[in-house]
C-alpha cells in the first residue's frame, strides 16, 4: 500500500467512529475474530485503545494486522485504522 492510498484510506477513516475498544485484556482471540468479520464486512475500521490497556498501540496494530490479514494505515496516538479488502463485494476502490 502507498502513501497516497493511506491517505485516501485515512480521509474516509474520518467520517467512522471506532467500533472496538481493547482494554486491559489486551487482544484476546475473541477480539481478533470480531475484528476479523468486521473488516470482511466493512473493510476499513477503526479501533480505540482504551487507557487502562499497558501495550504500546503500534505494537497492538501490527499483531492486529498480521493475525487478521490486514493493513495499518494509521495510528494516531490511541485510535487505529485497519484496511482490508472484502473477498465478496469490495466497496472501497483504490487510487493507484
Amino acid at each position: 500500500m502507498n502513501s497516497r492510498q493511506r491517505a485516501y484510506l485515512g480521509s474516509l477513516a474520518n467520517n467512522i467512529d471506532p467500533i472496538f475498544q481493547i482494554g486491559k485484556a489486551s487482544l484476546t482471540p475473541e477480539i481478533i475474530e470480531a475484528l476479523d468479520a468486521a473488516l470482511e464486512k466493512r473493510e476499513l475500521i477503526k479501533v480505540s485503545v482504551l487507557k487502562n490497556c499497558i501495550d504500546d498501540p503500534k505494537e497492538i496494530a501490527s499483531v492486529i494486522a498480521e493475525r487478521t490479514h490486514s493493513n495499518v494505515v494509521k495510528v494516531i496516538g490511541k485510535k487505529m485504522i485497519f484496511y482490508r479488502k472484502a473477498k465478496k463485494n469490495p466497496k472501497i476502490k483504490l487510487p493507484e
